[in-house]
């Protein structure tokens, strides 16, 4: 399944990755990362309104979709690893800077892309996560069952793989149903699109999110010590977590990000798929920034 009216390529992003990527529309390039359990696809009405004004450029993340999948060899899928294929296909493309949209693992990858490459990424929107360490922090108590999948793919390498490849429909189903505002938030087809996706790739997912228990926090807190922050335009869309978890969101993001839009919204986390119209809006006010 494609997105209409968009060209596909294979870009290569390292010696041994290529992505697979969506090319549409013409302006100034903004680049969309999707999140789990998803692939590009997210994107396919947000991209399609964007593209009438920018060059829109729409890869599945290294581990996901039909993008390679390397075996994890400890940093593999770090989002430092991550970013850095972004970057490496939009300048394959031709674009040297750009903005850069993400939600869910693609937003910490959006995060990350932002620290370390500022000159690169002129405007960043995050659609639902709080940065890697921040996540970790306000995860505590029974409130913290919220995110058991990210303590169970925290795990070493064995159990985690067993346990979801052994139910990979019932496992990636559940975020697809819990996570939607309504039954019909995603259309069969695309349901079936993103299930067929996450269990063909069960052992490089796991790998992302074990990633972001490990060594991307090693890399959010030198940033932390070292006092970098994303010296962008920011937009933040989020659903209201700090009411249930006790925390003040746009603290934690004022923090990593001084020029920042914060908005507390009640999309449903699937944002982009349910509110469309909504994203693309904040999206057009950020590049106004």
């Amino acid at each position: 399944m494609n997105i209409t009216g968009f060209d596909y390529q294979r870009v290569p992003a390292t010696d041994d990755v290529t992505l697979n990527v969506a090319v549409g529309g013409s302006g100034r390039p903004i680049v969309l990362l999707h999140g789990f359990p998803q692939t590009h696809l997210m994107w396919r009405h947000v991209a399609a309104d964007l593209a009438a004004d920018h060059t829109v450029i729409v890869p599945d993340l290294r581990g996901y979709g039909a993008s390679d999948k390397p075996a994890d060899q400890g940093e593999t899928y770090s989002k430092r690893a991550m970013a850095a294929d972004v970057v490496a296909v939009a300048r394959a493309l031709g674009h040297d800077r750009f903005a850069l949209a993400g939600h869910d693992r693609g937003a910490l990858v959006a995060i990350r892309a932002g620290l370390d490459h500022p000159d690169t990424v002129t405007h960043l929107a995050s659609l639902d996560v709080l940065p890697t360490l921040d996540m970790w922090n306000v995860m505590h108590g029974t409130t913290a069952a919220v995110g058991f999948h990210l303590y169970l793919m925290a795990q070493p390498p064995g159990l985690p793989e067993q346990l979801i490849t052994a139910s990979a429909d019932a496992f990636f189903g559940h975020f697809l149903d819990i996570w939607a505002h309504g039954p019909d938030a995603i259309p069969a087809d695309v349901r079936a699109e993103y299930l067929a996706a996450s269990r063909n790739a069960v052992p490089s997912i796991v790998a992302d999110y074990r990633a972001s228990a490990s060594i991307d926090v090693e890399h959010d807190t030198a940033d932390r010590k070292a006092g970098n922050q994303l010296q962008m335009p920011v937009t933040v869309l989020q659903q209201d977590w700090g009411a249930a978890l006790g925390f003040d969101a746009r603290a934690l993001w004022q923090a990593w990000a001084p020029d920042l839009d914060h908005r507390t919204v009640s999309f449903g986390h699937f944002m982009a798929e349910q509110a469309p119209a909504d994203v693309v809006k904040a999206t057009h006010d950020l590049l106004s920034r």
